[in-house]
């Protein structure tokens, strides 16, 4: 069983000789430290890098790759070495920081290839460069791992100094790992986490090329169905060239014409040449199944993306054109008499209508190939991804692993509405939801009845607390919830009468605020300990599982202090497993004017009803969001509920 660890956990580990597996979205280079027993490394020689690949008990990648694998003989290692930090390093030149590519996962697993121990997303990373990505540490006489997650924006010099090396010989030894790190590879980049939504888009980066004179570039080859070359990217030809704009729908990261079976996942071969192969789902890279799903979902959305940017492009350009042919037109004075101007307008509209013949051909069989790609999918996607339709939840019982994501809802564009895109988020959430139960969020909210539109947010909410209490293991994860007016109570009883909530659901004043304290100290408690590098030195009383509060109705029962703590709760309890469901009107809490505007903003605004507020990373279209809830009359959650009720009487001790 894999351990998926958050920042500051820590895991035993049962056996000497292990490797250590990175997966990024972006070249990296994969370093090894040695440090004593308060963290100080033991000289420039303590650090395992290209030039110098080798400490005992380690061998260090030399290259720059998107993925490393390398192994550790725990029984090698020095005596006098009570911590192995494993580094993660972006090269010069390249993204700006890990917050701008897609965030690393590093897993320690059984050496040649075997099952994983534990692993660990670097999430909440921003501006760093270098990064302390796990640790093997002695402790009483065993060896662990800890997840830590802890990062540089000044670089590799400024962790090996923060580790104890001078100044001058940090700068030098980081100058020396970095110069001797060989090119990285063309690979297929994986994609390790969706893309956030609006207000936290970070776009990946593309990996940086190998230095060298760039090879003559291939002439363009005609698309089958429009004749329209499709080799570069979205957007119009030069202005005044005349030719229709180039296009292109192939996506950056995935194998979409060759008959070469990716690996691990095969796709079969194409029927005729020039044509797409049939899909197959799992057709991404990964380390399982469902990572490979994942960033199959990945893929559809940005191929979606592209594809509709290019056809939009395509008209864009076909619309200029013949403006500026009309434009000629009239200012021609052979063409203010007789009938060559209507000839010549007749002409103008002519050539638009047959550019965008030619681009909706291509926008067509595209959606075709993705549409096919989505009918093969959707039904194989594991419980955390799946709709609530899915026949998967009819066997799903309570795994023994943490998901790595879970769905949210639906994304699609208007150009097929019917072709809809998982919304996954990674877990643990990096940052808490706000389900807008408002009238003023968008028309489908004004044109309902305000207390059906507050029933479907809050329904919403519960099949979120639902789906995550079924997809992790009994009793790593708890739901408490405020409910200060008691006028969530229907949408709650399958929660409440499955016994499954921390709590009963908090009513009143005075109880929200002992609700806010307890989870408020929990993240001081967390914090603290992580500070003094005992994450495992918590009281007792601490329920060490990730926790998710659902407040409905705020701020209703809130008084300032309560706020304060609640604005506290969405600032730091994300990254110590606190995490923050809110079903709110924005307007109703206006009273508090901008002090709430942090608030807001640091959460992730869904809709209870389809509305187009989110945007892509790449050409920014205003996706419809449409909530994923269970199929009228179905009993789906209350099943998935007495799953985990009888998961936890059978587990507790």
């Amino acid at each position: 069983m894999t351990a998926e660890l958050v920042r500051g956990q820590n895991h035993p580990v049962s056996r000497s000789r292990v490797e250590v597996r990175v997966s990024a979205g972006t070249p990296v280079l994969a370093l090894a430290s040695f440090a004593d027993a308060q963290g100080r490394l033991t000289g420039t020689g303590a650090l395992a890098h290209p030039g110098a690949r080798s400490l005992p008990g380690v061998h260090a990648p030399a290259d720059l790759a998107d993925r490393h694998a390398f192994a550790v003989d725990l029984d090698a290692v020095a005596a006098d070495v009570h911590r192995v930090g494993v580094l993660l390093v972006l090269p010069p030149g390249g993204p700006v920081g890990f917050g701008a590519v897609p965030a690393p996962h590093v897993a320690l697993a059984a050496p040649d290839g075997g099952t994983e121990i534990a692993g660990y997303t670097l999430t909440g990373l921003d501006a760093e460069t270098a990064v302390i990505a796990l640790e093997l540490y002695r402790r009483q006489g065993a060896w662990k791992v800890r997840a830590v997650g802890q990062g540089y924006a000044d670089g590799l010099g400024a962790l090996l100094a923060d580790g104890g090396l001078p100044v001058p010989a940090a700068r030098e030894l980081a100058a020396t790992a970095l110069s001797t790190a060989a090119p990285a590879k063309e690979t297929d980049a994986t994609l390790a986490t969706m893309p956030t939504l609006v207000g936290d888009l970070r776009a990946p980066q593309t990996a940086p090329r190998t230095p060298g004179p760039a090879p003559e570039p291939p002439a363009p080859a005609p698309d089958p169905v429009s004749g329209v070359p499709y080799t570069g990217a979205p957007g119009p030809a030069p202005a005044g060239d005349g030719s229709p704009p180039t296009i292109s729908y192939t996506h950056p990261r995935r194998r979409r014409t060759s008959g070469e079976p990716p690996e691990p996942a095969p796709r079969a071969a194409a029927a005729e040449p020039g044509q797409h192969p049939q899909p197959v789902a799992g057709d991404a890279a990964g380390w399982s199944l469902d990572e490979r799903l994942y960033n199959q979902v990945w893929g559809m959305f940005e191929d979606l993306a592209r594809t509709v940017a290019a056809y939009r492009s395509a008209v864009e350009f076909a619309d200029s054109r013949r403006d500026r042919e009309l434009d000629d037109a009239l200012a021609d004075p052979r063409h203010r008499i007789g009938g060559s101007g209507d000839a010549a307008r007749d002409a103008a509209r002519a050539r638009r209508e047959e550019l965008i013949a030619r681009a909706q051909a291509v926008l067509d069989r595209d959606l075709a190939q993705l549409i096919a790609e989505s009918e093969v999918v959707e039904p194989a996607l594991p419980a955390p991804y799946a709709r609530w339709d899915n026949p998967v939840w009819h066997g799903h019982r309570v795994p023994e692993e943490a998901p790595l994501a879970v769905r949210l809802g639906d994304l699609h564009l208007p150009e097929r509405p019917g072709l809809r895109i998982p919304m996954l988020v990674r877990v643990p959430l990096e940052r808490g939801l706000w389900i807008d139960n408002g009238r003023t969020g968008s028309e489908a909210a004004m044109a309902m009845d305000t207390d059906r539109l507050r029933r479907a947010a809050m329904d919403m909410a519960v099949a979120h607390a639902v789906r995550l209490l079924a997809v992790h293991p009994a009793g790593r994860f708890s739901v408490h919830v405020i409910d200060a007016a008691g006028a969530g109570a229907a949408s709650l009883e399958p929660l409440v009468r499955a016994g499954v909530l921390a709590a009963p659901p908090t009513t009143g004043a005075a109880a929200v605020g002992r609700t806010l304290a307890e989870l408020t100290r929990r993240v001081d408690l967390v914090q603290m300990a992580l500070k003094a590098g005992a994450p495992e030195d918590l009281p007792p009383d601490v329920d060490t599982a990730e926790q998710l509060l659902i407040v409905h109705d705020f701020p209703h029962g809130f008084d300032d202090r309560a706020v304060t703590q609640l604005r506290y709760l969405a600032d730091e309890g994300a990254a110590v497993g606190v995490h923050l469901l809110m079903v709110a009107d924005r307007d109703e809490a206006s009273a508090y004017g901008p002090l709430l505007d942090p608030l807001w903003r640091s959460l992730m605004r869904l809709s209870p009803v389809p509305d187009d507020h989110l945007a892509d990373p790449w050409v920014h279209h205003a996706w419809t969001f449409e909530p994923n809830l269970p199929p009228e009359g179905s009993r789906v959650l209350d099943q998935a509920l007495d799953r985990v009720a009888e998961a936890r009487r059978t587990t507790r001790p």
